[in-house]
């Protein structure tokens, strides 16, 4: 069986963009954290492009993961760029135990 070669796999590709996220409040700014994120929830879902914003916790942990799924790679900068979003982004500097991972991703089928 011959597995397909790149090109051949990004035409299965979709044009949505998944985003996931892992967020590692300090454990005093665990709360705030999780606040900040949830306050922008339902504004985020009413952007444009915006398919999917999903917000989880692992408090056991200590930490906070999005799942996110955009109509395309512009809408998710749109998104990036918004004054809330900035807020939030801001606030993390000065909140987290170590820096926000964020990876995109496309779905392959």
């Amino acid at each position: 069986m011959r597995l397909p070669s790149r090109t051949e796999s990004l035409e299965f590709m979709t044009k949505t963009l998944f985003g996931f996220a892992k967020i590692s409040p300090k454990p005093e700014f665990f709360t705030d954290a999780q606040d900040a994120i949830l306050d922008i929830v339902d504004i985020t879902r009413a952007e444009p492009g915006c398919i999917q914003f999903t917000v989880l916790a692992n408090a056991d942990q200590g930490d906070i993961f999005l799942f996110e799924e955009w109509q395309d790679d512009a809408a998710l900068k749109q998104h990036h760029a918004k004054p809330y979003t900035k807020a939030v982004m801001e606030n993390y500097d000065h909140w987290l135990a170590q820096p926000l991972r964020f990876d995109t991703m496309a779905k392959l089928r």
